[in-house]
């Protein structure tokens, strides 16, 4: 009698699939919001650097943004002429939503950060602006409080890794709303101010147990315990680091941006979820394979597809009346 055949142990879940889901869903609602004669909403993309990643980027997001029923409007500038170009766009009644590809002023990212707070609240796609941040940061969901009829908008790819654990049934549904990655553990390598930073803060105030990793060690971001606290805490884990935490978590997220780093698969736990959203492999695939439950090997066109979801947003929010 032949030996019944193994199902492979991991599912492997390519951006794709997720994404197509999320642009159902967009067109959905942009249909809700905007006439039929009205103009194609259009989104106003600002490149003034010389990255490669970030032009690959602007390719990707023209082409969802045209099969998608959206206007895409490349701007090219230098940057030294990049704040008068955003503020015209600000002022532009045809522009509906603005995006900044990052970084601009390598190693300076007051200067950066300076450009995030140009962009005028109504068209920050990004949710990168102090406003939206601080409503993420404190777990405010609404920019119009007791109203709660303006939605904040959420980083592009924080929230496109969020919604991927969504698809992938990490959050729980039957738990309230909020508080759906209670009893989840989840590492997440990478504390930048644009994205590793915001995922963090964005998953333990859903309730997880999220260790924060960078090259300057480990920090625990909790709601604390039972997640009474209405908004995430953050504790440095003195001398951790991978070693510590990787056996411990549930899902594990990579976003180093160099090729030389790989997530060592003998410290991931057996069954464990892997999500890379580096533009390189943090995880070795084959070995990744044999040792996670699910693997999402890139997030890249689930990040254009909730930059549209937050430029339907944004044009839902201008029409609230106030």
């Amino acid at each position: 009698m032949a030996t019944p055949e193994v199902p492979k142990t991991c599912k492997v879940i390519l951006a794709d699939t997720i994404a197509k889901k999320l642009l159902a869903e967009v067109k959905d609602s942009l249909a809700k919001v905007q006439s039929e004669s009205a103009a194609k909403p259009t989104l106003a993309a600002f490149l003034a650097n010389d990255d490669p990643a970030a032009a690959q980027y602007a390719e990707w997001s023209k082409k969802t943004c045209e099969e998608n029923g959206f206007d895409f409007d490349l701007r090219k500038v230098n940057k030294e002429n990049l704040e008068e170009a955003i503020v015209a766009a600000n002022q532009d009644d045809g522009v509906d939503g603005i995006i900044v590809y990052y970084p601009i002023w390598a190693g300076n990212q007051q200067q950066d950060r300076y450009i995030q707070e140009t962009v005028a609240l109504s068209k920050d796609v990004e949710g990168l602006c102090h406003t939206h941040l601080f409503n993420m940061y404190h777990n405010v969901r609404f920019l119009d409080p007791p109203a709660n009829l303006k939605k904040s908008i959420l980083p592009c790819t924080p929230l496109a890794i969020v919604k991927a654990l969504e698809h992938l049934q990490i959050y729980n549904p039957i738990l309230a709303y909020g508080n759906r990655l209670f009893g989840k553990t989840i590492t997440v390598i990478n504390r930048s101010e644009v994205n590793g930073r915001p995922l963090a803060a964005l998953l333990a105030n859903d309730g997880a147990t999220v260790y924060s990793v960078d090259i300057s060690g480990v920090q625990l971001f909790t709601r604390g315990s039972g997640i009474r606290q209405p908004r995430h805490q953050v504790l440095d884990k003195k001398d951790w680091g991978l070693k510590d935490v990787l056996p411990l978590s549930d899902v594990v997220i990579g976003g180093v941006p160099t090729d030389g780093f790989k997530v060592a698969t003998d410290l991931i736990r057996d069954g464990a979820v892997c999500v890379n959203f580096s533009s390189y492999r943090n995880f070795d695939g084959p070995a990744v394979k044999e040792k996670a439950s699910i693997y999402v090997p890139s997030i890249g066109k689930v990040t254009i597809a909730v930059l549209l979801r937050n430029l339907v947003r944004l044009i839902a929010n201008r029409q609230v009346r106030q």
